[in-house]
């Protein structure tokens, strides 16, 4: 990923926010030089600097028998940025671009097929988005029915060796220009305008 140093985030407490804002990740392996993507909800957990990932896959899916060396992707907000909300914008001739948050996570995936794994996988996600929508819908372990869908899935853990975050939020221009922007975009209406107005009025005041 091109990341200007700017725009390197290193604090894991931002991924950890990231993650929580949506935990649908991008998954991308290499088999034969051919790269294999899939899109799937996780299970995320941070001890220190330790960072473990739980899905499963669709028994189908060609990335399903791949262990070994893996990229995550967590998507964050993102907004366009006009070149008319910079205060420098004739001076400076600024042109349109945008502000976004994502992380990449390169580590080791391990796959499983045993009934204890992939029913801890399966219950955890149920029970951490049945909350979300209302409802109480639950993987019930001593179910044949249920137990029975594990064998059309494979599961894994994925472990991560490094993090490298892109928070491009305007750190490179001055901060007359980044509190501009802010508030240009925090009056759109799509959402993920909002957020990214937020995450630029949270920064440290830098020096220009």
């Amino acid at each position: 990923m091109y990341l200007p140093k700017a725009f390197a985030e290193a604090d894991l407490a931002a991924l950890d926010a990231l993650v929580a804002r949506d935990d649908f990740a991008t998954l991308i392996t290499v088999r034969d030089g051919a790269p294999t993507v899939s899109h799937l909800p996780v299970l995320y957990r941070r001890d220190g600097n330790r960072i473990e990932i739980r899905g499963h896959w669709a028994r189908p899916n060609k990335q399903a028998k791949h262990a070994g060396s893996a990229l995550m992707i967590f998507h964050g907000p993102h907004a366009y940025v006009s070149p008319s909300w910079y205060l420098d914008k004739e001076e400076e001739s600024r042109v349109p671009t945008w502000n976004y948050a994502v992380a990449h996570l390169q580590g080791e995936l391990e796959t499983f097929e045993d009934t204890d794994f992939l029913a801890g996988v399966v219950a955890d996600l149920s029970d951490r988005h049945e909350a979300s929508v209302g409802r109480d819908w639950r993987f019930e372990r001593e179910r044949e029915d249920h137990v029975s869908q594990l064998r059309g899935i494979i599961g894994f853990r994925f472990l991560a060796e490094g993090a490298v975050m892109k928070w491009k939020l305007s750190q490179n221009h001055p901060e007359a220009n980044r509190l501009s922007v802010a508030r240009e975009l925090a009056a759109q209406p799509r959402e993920a305008s909002r957020e990214i107005a937020a995450m630029m009025s949270a920064l440290e005041p830098v020096g220009d």
